[in-house]
């Protein structure tokens, strides 16, 4: 998911995103730790997802409270 994906979402839509894909990278650790998983690389990915994810709700709560 890129940074224009996610700046056209809603703040709710971003949210619901960030659970599912930390649920995911949830799943991931653990399928790495029992040795089933073959692209690890989804793991850093993800990680980065969930980072650019929290910066856009972040910056749409600061908006949402400057003008109100």
């Amino acid at each position: 998911m890129n940074a224009k994906e996610v700046a056209e979402l809603s703040l709710a839509e971003i949210e619901k995103k960030i659970r599912d894909t930390r649920h995911e990278l949830l799943e991931l650790r653990l399928r790495k730790k029992t040795g089933q998983l073959e692209k690890s690389h989804l793991l850093k990915e993800l990680r980065r997802d969930v980072a650019r994810l929290e910066t856009f709700a972040t910056s749409k709560k600061k908006e949402a409270v400057a003008s109100a």
